[in-house]
């Protein structure tokens, strides 16, 4: 019985992280993992260079520049889906060092919709019902893994409603 306790009390000291196992390819070659955060709030963004909502990109290097010492880990999964990215991941990444001095993480040129969606974002969609309906969509997934918020294009990187879900998740 005493094993079992000792066990049990692992589990509760270590408890899973429930976005395990979620790998994309990484924008400067290699890949990334949200294993790599685990533990840590990740907000994940389906990005577009060719947007009306690209201009985005300063909030969230603003939002990571500020938060970033505390844990989060913004994340932009650049994405074609809605037919507003360029052609290939050299020309997202040079955009971006260009226009916008972006230090973020950033996957390659990745499905965020449909049949072809990553993984990551069927989980998202099985978890809470939330797809990407356009450009920069946000999931904040927080320290435990879990799905905490999900915000459509329209909610700025540093608007209140972000910042007060970004520093819950923080806690």
């Amino acid at each position: 019985m005493t094993r079992l306790m000792t066990i049990l009390a692992a589990l509760v000291a270590f408890p899973v992280w429930a976005a395990q196992g979620f790998t994309f390819d990484n924008i400067d070659g290699g890949s990334l993992s949200l294993d790599e955060w685990q533990g840590q709030p990740v907000l994940v963004v389906n990005t577009a260079s060719r947007c009306g909502f690209t201009r985005q990109y300063d909030g969230l290097q603003a939002l990571y520049d500020r938060y970033r010492d505390r844990g989060l880990v913004v994340l932009a999964v650049p994405s074609d889906d809605f037919r507003q990215e360029l052609s290939s991941a050299e020309e997202v990444k040079e955009f971006c060092d260009v226009n916008f001095g972006l230090d973020i993480p950033m996957t390659d040129i990745t499905h965020v919709t449909g049949p072809q969606a990553h993984p990551l974002y069927k989980w998202v969609a099985e978890q809470t019902g939330f797809r990407p309906n356009w450009n920069f969509n946000k999931v904040l997934i927080g320290a435990d893994g879990t799905v905490r918020e999900t915000f459509g294009s329209t909610t700025r990187p540093l608007s209140g409603k972000m910042i007060r879900a970004v520093e819950a998740a923080l806690q």
